[in-house]
């Protein structure tokens, strides 16, 4: 796999997990990417692609969801 596609697999992942965390709080795309950005989630989603990638969408979201409750606690 070439790096740009390997980059390309990654930003498709972070798309999925954006879309079922907006599923999930009713909210729209926009607000759903924003939150996940300013909390850090779509860092830590790039960087644990590997594992993450490899879960169910209940595990993922459940994932991201202590992740941001994680860093609203430290806030």
């Amino acid at each position: 796999m070439t790096e740009e596609t390997y980059q390309d697999t990654i930003a498709f992942f972070i798309s999925f997990c954006v879309e079922i965390y907006k599923n999930a709080r009713g909210c729209s795309g926009a607000e759903a990417y924003a939150t996940l950005s300013s909390t850090g989630a779509l860092d830590y989603l790039e960087k644990n692609y590997e594992v993450l990638h490899t879960q169910s969408h209940q595990w993922i979201l459940e994932e991201i969801l202590t992740f941001i409750e994680a860093r609203e606690v430290r806030l």
